[in-house]
């Protein structure tokens, strides 16, 4: 049973948990590899859903460096295809429109009122200066008053960072859709609950069973905690 209101401090992923965002940015990586093949491009996919909760900056290096090598060894980026600049550039574009269009989820309003005593971040995998641009004109910077911070800095350094400065007071609460959201809350010394409605891990069932997690399905959830 969770009670939030022993938390001082709640840390919220974006893609997946605010916004159901997650095929969106799935689909802009497809997009943005195709220029090297469907096969390439699938890889790239697969790698992205396996690795949730990591920036694109490290997947298209990934993709560069170890994927692209293997389906198009010949190809040269720049040359033949887009080089790193060009892949961030055809990403952003293609995700910006889905970002500002896709849902947000139900009851936030309501849990920011049910636990206005405690500090809300966001900590998130995708573009800062995209993410805060995005929650801007949709009106949802207001609610994260702890700030809204997203790559290049990893979640793990972000969460030592405003842990270090105050930001995130104790006891802490993360709310997150992947392995590594899990991964960089129990470093941090946070509390976690997965929340699965968009997630993208197949067998976040098996994940949260073997690792006796809390798990709902939509953060409003927790407003009638």
């Amino acid at each position: 049973m969770i009670d939030l209101s022993r938390y001082r401090t709640l840390v919220f992923d974006c893609d997946g948990v605010v916004l159901d965002s997650n095929q969106v940015k799935t689909a802009a990586f497809r997009v943005a590899a195709l220029p090297y093949g469907e096969a390439a491009a699938e890889a790239l996919v697969a790698y992205h859903v396996a690795n949730g909760g990591i920036s694109r900056y490290v997947k298209f290096t990934h993709f560069l460096e170890q994927i692209l090598p293997e389906h198009q060894p010949e190809a040269m980026p720049g040359r033949d295809g887009p080089d790193h600049e060009a892949l961030l550039r055809l990403y952003a574009e293609t995700v910006r429109d889905g970002l500002l269009n896709c849902a947000v989820t139900e009851k936030l309003e309501q849990l920011r009122d049910t636990t206005e005593g405690a500090n809300w971040l966001i900590v998130s995998g995708g573009d800062q200066n995209e993410l805060r641009d995005v929650f801007g004109r949709r009106d949802l910077s207001r609610l994260f008053d702890g700030g809204i911070f997203g790559s290049p800095d990893t979640k793990s350094t972000i969460l030592e960072r405003e842990l270090a400065s105050g930001n995130i007071q104790s006891p802490a609460l993360f709310l997150g859709d992947s392995r590594l959201d899990h991964q960089a809350a129990t470093a941090a010394g946070l509390d976690f609950v997965f929340i699965h409605g968009w997630t993208e891990v197949v067998d976040w069932q098996r994940y949260v069973e073997e690792n006796k997690l809390e798990a709902i399905s939509k953060v409003g959830e927790l407003a009638n905690k």
